[in-house]
């Protein structure tokens, strides 16, 4: 049986700990505080980056691994004895990592196939975990990259942020950058839309956006017969217990099954207090 392994990046913000567990190799992205790089979800945890990212006299800026990083991660896994890998990474359109991924692959002592998520975060660890488990299941590169590719296709996320700063400055807003979000309290709520970041909604406060958020999520899980959800937040724990409780009393089909923190990279470009839901369909 060949032996098949899965290469993520840090943004997938599962953390070194669950993917070891589930032996994934993850490869970091980075972060640059002034001439200082920190590597994402090592060097420090969320609840250690977001206080140092608000006392610093700018935001931080990120950057992907090299091609070299992800040469090395390969070649060790093709010493390893594995046959084949499936490297899986947060949306090309937000981030150089797929190139980079997809140029280390060309020259890769065993076959590597690349799968461009479309999507950041625990969206991303929906695709991760799909892969897992074709590779569990004993299947081949063929199978597993298709594992991960039907999840890439299914996966949807919303979610609210508490301010567009951070994504403006970062030049990650897309088509969300227009909305007037600084007036009258308005809380977009945003969605990811072929791997780039579109507005969905437009709410008047945070508990406005929220219901909007829970009352869409239901109906999706609805229409596609259950799916299992993942609540994300930057460190809004508070937050993420209210958008889990209104999913669920808005009569989600399916079930939450863990509530995740936004990461380092992440919420550099998202900001503190963001949460959303990430979802797949359970068939």
């Amino acid at each position: 049986m060949a032996r098949i392994a899965i290469v993520t990046d840090s943004t997938c913000d599962m953390g070194p700990e669950a993917l070891a567990a589930l032996g994934v190799e993850m490869v970091p992205l980075k972060l640059h505080f002034g001439d200082t790089t920190y590597l994402d979800w090592i060097d420090f945890t969320p609840t250690e980056f977001y206080p140092k990212m608000a006392a610093a006299s700018a935001l931080p800026t990120t950057s992907q691994p090299s091609p070299a990083e992800f040469s090395a991660v390969y070649a060790r896994l093709a010493e390893e004895g594995f046959d084949g890998i499936v490297s899986v990474h947060l949306s090309a359109k937000l981030s150089g990592t797929c190139e980079s991924a997809l140029l280390a692959a060309v020259d890769a002592p065993i076959p590597v196939r690349v799968v461009d998520s479309t999507f950041v975060s625990w969206a991303v660890a929906l695709v991760v975990q799909a892969a897992v488990d074709a590779r569990d299941a004993g299947g081949d590169l063929d199978a597993v990259e298709a594992a991960a590719t039907k999840a890439v296709e299914g996966t949807e996320l919303y979610f609210v942020v508490d301010t567009l700063d951070n994504l403006v400055k970062g030049g990650r807003a897309g088509k969300a950058q227009g909305l007037a979000a600084s007036l009258l309290n308005i809380k977009p709520v945003l969605h990811f839309v072929n791997g780039a970041i579109e507005p969905f909604k437009k709410a008047r406060g945070s508990k406005a956006a929220f219901a909007e958020l829970a009352s869409h999520v239901a109906a999706r899980s609805k229409e596609l017969g259950g799916v299992k959800a993942i609540v994300i937040h930057a460190v809004a724990p508070d937050l993420a217990e209210q958008i889990r409780k209104a999913v669920v009393d808005a009569g989600l089909v399916g079930e939450v099954v863990t509530i995740g923190e936004i990461g380092s990279v992440i919420g550099t470009h998202a900001g503190p207090r963001t949460v959303g839901v990430s979802y797949l369909p359970l068939v």
